[in-house]
């Protein structure tokens, strides 16, 4: 079992510059006033889900966690920092020494969230929780983003397999992200390589077009595959003729051939003429792969198919048309001094043009009917209703700055599966629609 199989972190490097200036100009001011070690609580949430998602996927809090972790100014940071004159040198000696030693509780990887769910909370001082905030942000709405598209694909194809393989359309360390979050989202193979190593996800690939090409004839590419890697292989088919393909395929490798892909062409009509084409060359088993710009329109419209598994790429690292969560991250309370012993005061955001926030330090939970689907979630702030108490969302995850909660990846896989599953049919409609749960704010104005 190595770091991946555990859900520890693999060779990350400081995180502590993925941050915006102001975070530090305000770490400086509020240096100065003497309000940076005021207790504060921030909170990450959306005021919407994109248009046309049903429900949002929490994903990548795995990795705030090694973010956060590893949020050190190093030396040669430091030096930058003052190169540039970003900030004065007191504040060079507080960054310094700078270990977050906060607390963090979120929604647990996978769950799915809602409009106003507080999907984590970060709370210390201001000044240990202000600088988290671009780095959190920048790994919540990306992954989170990702996690969604995968998850109606998933959705979309049942019980089909999907390929996760958008690495060469995405930043190469993005496409790390993206597969980790396809995976949580559904997926259950990437073709990132470093995306298997870093996080054990399961790993696939055969062969491209260049490889057809490479050959004399479409038989000796062929034969040079099986050879190699066996007749339970994936042979691509579609290279000149897809119906010599086949026949060429299964003369090379025999009815044992493991699969053929197709890239190429009218899908729904191909795969039905390839499935039958197998048949009566006596390939049975041999399983049909679809790739080409998928997404899940597109898969749930292959669903009368004869397909056994998809492949997707650059609709799927580009969140299917929504690369971003819109979270935002807030302060929503703060004690009224530096006094450890100062009780917490709900602050929020008034302005007008639908950015303001709701104050206050909040749980989240979610109600179910009679039949145990969920149908609303619960925020609030103050105390739990009993009848939630045992319904609560949020989970600890980092206590005095020791990370509390990692886990292994599948096990946010298969929490998110059974968070899919718990909510209402209408979730899976890829048709345009509202949130598939209300939300629903309790005692607040009354604390924090």
């Amino acid at each position: 079992m190595n770091a991946a199989d555990l859900g520890l972190p693999v060779d990350v490097p400081s995180t502590a510059l993925f941050t915006d200036q102001y975070e530090l100009t305000m770490l400086q001011a509020a240096l100065r006033a003497g309000t940076a070690e005021r207790r504060s609580v921030f909170e990450v949430f959306t005021r919407r889900l994109p248009d046309g998602r049903r429900y949002g996927v929490v994903a990548g809090t795995g990795r705030v966690l090694d973010a956060v972790t590893n949020f050190r100014f190093d030396a040669p940071m430091l030096d930058f920092l003052r190169e540039r004159e970003i900030v004065d040198a007191a504040t060079l000696d507080w960054l310094a020494d700078y270990r977050f030693r906060g607390d963090i509780w979120g929604y647990p990887e996978g769950e799915v969230y809602f409009p106003g769910s507080p999907v984590l909370r970060v709370e210390g001082s201001f000044a240990e929780c202000v600088l988290l905030e671009t780095v959190i942000l920048s790994i919540l709405n990306h992954d989170s983003a990702i996690a969604a598209a995968a998850s109606r694909m998933s959705s979309a194809a049942g019980d089909r397999p999907l390929i996760e393989m958008g690495a060469r359309r995405t930043h190469e360390l993005a496409a790390v992200a993206a597969a980790r979050a396809a995976y949580i989202g559904g997926f259950a193979t990437t073709s990132d390589l470093a995306a298997g190593f870093r996080y054990g996800i399961p790993t696939v690939g055969t062969s491209a077009h260049a490889f057809t090409l490479l050959h004399d004839h479409e038989r000796d590419a062929f034969r040079a595959q099986v050879d190699a890697l066996g007749a339970g292989t994936t042979l691509l088919v579609d290279t000149y003729d897809v119906a010599e393909a086949v026949r060429l395929a299964v003369e090379v490798a025999g009815t044992d051939l493991g699969a053929v892909r197709i890239d190429s062409g009218d899908l729904l009509l191909v795969a039905h003429r390839v499935r039958r084409q197998l048949d009566e060359l006596g390939a049975v088993k041999t399983r049909i792969v679809v790739t080409s710009d998928l997404d899940e329109y597109a898969i749930a419209s292959l669903a009368a198919a004869p397909v056994d598994a998809y492949g997707v790429g650059t609709q799927l690292v580009t969140g299917s048309g929504h690369p971003t969560c819109s979270m935002v991250y807030k302060l929503v309370a703060r004690a009224e001094s530096a006094d450890p012993a100062a009780p917490l005061v709900p602050v929020a955001k008034k302005s007008s043009g639908g950015k303001t926030s709701i104050g206050g330090r909040k749980w989240a939970a979610r109600r179910l009917d009679g039949s145990g689907i969920a149908e609303a979630e619960v925020v609030g702030t103050g105390a739990v209703p009993d009848e939630l108490a045992d319904r609560q969302l949020l989970v600890e995850l980092v206590k005095g700055g020791e990370v509390i909660a990692r886990e292994p990846l599948d096990v946010a896989r298969d929490r998110h599966s059974a968070a899919r599953a718990n909510l209402p049919l209408s979730a899976t409609q890829l048709s345009r629609g509202e949130p598939v749960l209300p939300t629903e704010y309790v005692h607040l104005g009354s604390g924090s």
